[in-house]
């Protein structure tokens, strides 16, 4: 048996104002390449397939095509649950077009499947809450899959009956996924469970490198992370979704996230991008390894003292997306901005940052007999640590100054 696992695809995503719609049709294909080329029998999207509640028409077409062209017309599994940029309800609306096509959408924990037999031999042969269990055409073991989509606080109580300490809540998790695990799980099938929560290692650091909006929903309604020692012994691999880099928490079971197939955010660049093609026999997993995407643009980031070493570095980096910090003693002028933005057509961010200078070299107090023009100048560098406003910002004052003298 051959698994395809990816996740985060966030469809619909902007860097900033820049749509990337184009970049995951083409990476989405390229999955679905490595899909067939591999000869996969099933494959797990573990959550964010989209990147918010309302995604558009053209994210939503995009789905749709992927995962149809990814169960080729029947005959392989796929399985896509929720995660928290997902509306639950989008995901987990039954679909009889999806399920004819071997297509499972998770949206809610516990969520139960019903039972169907595509016309290629896909068939779901016992279903629970939060379990299922499938035959797949080309194989004789079944895949059995323990699935809990992503799922705030709230929504863990009322579908898992959790209660509100962080203890309780990671314990309940453990005995819900062990109950099934003890009533479902043997050697007799390959046993996978698939999530979309933040997992680490028992006293391991958290993860740095992750994007900016990820990092505040680290944690599942308040509680702490999930531990790898709550998942039961009897699963075999462990098919995680949510953090963005590839990353191996714990090895026995391989507890893995698959990576986005984009770099979403500038804390994500030069990763690189990863599915995860694991082969297994009834009872073991015999092998994983990471794939890597080379659909896509790369994120960069460059920091620099002048103007012309950013350009020659804008140049060289004439493919990617890009961030730029530009370290000065002034603001960067309008000139300045323009002949960056001309250079590069991905140039997402100018980030200045002025040189921090002694804050007492300006006036505490201000000599209110001065001209206005000094009057600014000594307001604008107590504002900026001492900072002199840039001669093009003058020039803007001057302009202002000239037109209100005009009209009196």
């Amino acid at each position: 048996m051959k698994i395809l696992h990816t996740a985060d695809w966030h469809i619909g995503k902007k860097l900033d104002n820049y749509s990337r719609l184009e970049e995951q049709r083409h990476v989405l294909a390229e999955i679905c390449e490595i899909a067939e080329s591999e000869n996969v029998d099933a494959v797990v999207v573990a959550g964010d397939l989209f990147d918010n509640f309302n995604p558009s028409s053209e994210a939503t077409e995009l789905l749709y095509t992927t995962l149809h062209r990814l169960s080729a017309n029947g005959s392989r599994a796929v399985i896509a649950i929720a995660g928290n940029h997902d509306s639950p309800e989008r995901i987990h609306v039954p679909d009889a077009l999806a399920r004819v096509c071997g297509i499972i959408f998770i949206g809610f924990p516990n969520s139960e499947v019903p039972k169907f037999c595509t016309q290629g031999k896909v068939e779901i042969i016992h279903s629970d809450k939060g379990f299922v269990e499938i035959n797949l055409p080309n194989c004789d073991f079944p895949l059995r899959i323990i699935h809990t989509p992503y799922a705030n606080e709230q929504r863990l109580k009322t579908f898992l009956g959790t209660e509100d300490s962080e203890d309780a809540l990671r314990g309940h998790l453990q005995n819900h996924w062990q109950e099934l695990a003890d009533k479902y799980l043997d050697d007799k099938g390959f046993n996978l469970l698939v999530t979309h929560l933040y997992v680490m290692k028992k006293g391991d650091p958290d993860p740095q490198e992750e994007p900016e909006e990820e990092r505040p929903i680290l944690h599942i309604g308040g509680a702490q992370a999930i531990y790898s020692e709550n998942f039961p012994k009897q699963v075999h691999y462990v098919a995680l979704g949510h953090l963005h880099r590839y990353h191996r928490i714990d090895q026995d079971p391989p507890v893995i996230y698959s990576s986005s197939p984009l770099a979403y955010s500038f804390s994500e660049a030069n990763q690189t991008k990863y599915v995860v093609l694991l082969e297994a026999e009834a009872g073991k997993l015999i092998n994983y390894k990471p794939i890597e995407l080379k659909t896509g643009k790369r994120l960069s980031r460059g920091k620099f003292d002048t103007i012309d070493e950013a350009i020659s570095w804008l140049h060289d980096h004439s493919n990617d997306l890009v961030e730029l910090t530009i370290i000065s003693d002034n603001y960067l002028e309008a000139a300045d901005k323009k002949r960056l933005t001309e250079a590069h057509a991905g140039l997402i961010q100018i980030i200045p940052q002025i040189k921090r200078i002694n804050e007492t070299e300006y006036a505490a107090e201000i000599d209110l007999s001065l001209s206005i023009e000094k009057l600014f100048n000594e307001y604008f560098k107590s504002k900026n640590k001492g900072q002199e406003p840039s001669e093009g910002l003058m020039e803007v004052l001057r302009e202002v100054l000239g037109e209100e003298e005009e009209k009196h």
